[in-house]
C-alpha cells in the first residue's frame, strides 16, 4: 500500500489493492491505516526494547501492557504464569500490580534458561517474594508439572505465552497449560505481530505463517471451552474500537 499524507490538506490518501481513498487525516480511519504502519516500523527499530518496568527491562509494546494491566486488575488472578522471563520486567510488572492492588498471591516464571545476571537482578528484586522462577522447557510435561504444583486449590489463574514464539512450540504451550486456566480467564500467546513485520529487515519470510497467532488461532477453532475473545476496553471516550497491538489474535478466553 502507498500512503499519501498532505498535513496543509489535512488528508490521507491509500493506494492498495482495494483502490484510491482519500481519508480526513485527523480521522478514525486515517489514524489505524498510520498505527499500523508505526507499529510495524517501530516494531523493526526495536522501540519496544527501550523500556524498563520497577528498574527492570521490559521489552513490549506500551499499549499492550496497559491492556494487560486492565484485565489483571479486572480478572484479579491469584497467580499469574508467564512463560518467557528474559529480563524479569514482565514479571515485576504482574507482581507490582498485584501488590499495589492487593491481590494475588504469586507470578510463576518459565524460561528455558534464566541467565544467572537475569536470576540475580530478579531475586534481588523489592517484589521478589511474589516471583517463582521455574527454569526449563515450558512445554515439556515435568515443567508444567512444577507450575501446577505452585498452584493451591481453587486459586485462579491467568497465563501469558511469551517464551519460543515458533507456531509449533506455541501449540504446544496452549495444550499444556489450558487446563490451568480458570473459567473466565484468559491464556495469552503474544507476539503474533510475527505475521504483521515479516518482510521487514528484522523479519523472516515464514513468519506470515509460523507465528503465535497462527497456533492460537488454530487452538480457539478446536477447542470448544476457548474463543479468542480480547477483554473489552475498561473506558473509551472515542470513536476507536480497535488497539494498536503487537498481539493479534493473543487473548484466549476460557468459556467453558
Amino acid at each position: 500500500m502507498k500512503i499519501t499524507i498532505d498535513t496543509d490538506a489535512r488528508s490521507l490518501v491509500a493506494d492498495g489493492p482495494e483502490g484510491t481513498r482519500t481519508l480526513d487525516l485527523w480521522g478514525k480511519e486515517a489514524f489505524e491505516l498510520i498505527s499500523d504502519v508505526w507499529l510495524r516500523t517501530s516494531w523493526n527499530a526495536k522501540y519496544p526494547y527501550t523500556f524498563t518496568w520497577l528498574d527492570r527491562p521490559i521489552i513490549q509494546h506500551p499499549e499492550d501492557m496497559v491492556r494487560t494491566q486492565e484485565a489483571i486488575c479486572a480478572l484479579r488472578p491469584d497467580v499469574i504464569v508467564e512463560t518467557g522471563v528474559a529480563h524479569g520486567g514482565s514479571l515485576v510488572f504482574s507482581a507490582g500490580l498485584m501488590k499495589a492492588m492487593g491481590f494475588g498471591r504469586l507470578v510463576v516464571g518459565v524460561d528455558i534458561e534464566v541467565r544467572p545476571h537475569n536470576r540475580a537482578a530478579i531475586e534481588a528484586h523489592p517484589l521478589a517474594p511474589m516471583i517463582a522462577l521455574v527454569e526449563g522447557d515450558s512445554a515439556a510435561p515435568e515443567i508444567v508439572d512444577a507450575v501446577r504444583a505452585l498452584i493451591r486449590p481453587g486459586e485462579s489463574v491467568l497465563v501469558i505465552l511469551d517464551s519460543n514464539h515458533t507456531k509449533a512450540h506455541v501449540a504446544r504451550e496452549l495444550e499444556a497449560y489450558a487446563s490451568l486456566v480458570t473459567p473466565g480467564s484468559y491464556i495469552v500467546a503474544t507476539d503474533g505481530i510475527m505475521r504483521e513485520v515479516a518482510d521487514t529487515p528484522r523479519g523472516k519470510p515464514d513468519w506470515t505463517h509460523d507465528n503465535p497467532a497462527a497456533a492460537a488461532e488454530e487452538f480457539a477453532a478446536r477447542r470448544a471451552d476457548f474463543a479468542l475473545a480480547p477483554p473489552a476496553w475498561r473506558f473509551n471516550e472515542s470513536d476507536l474500537d480497535r488497539p494498536i497491538t503487537a498481539w493479534p489474535s493473543a487473548w484466549l478466553k476460557r468459556v467453558g
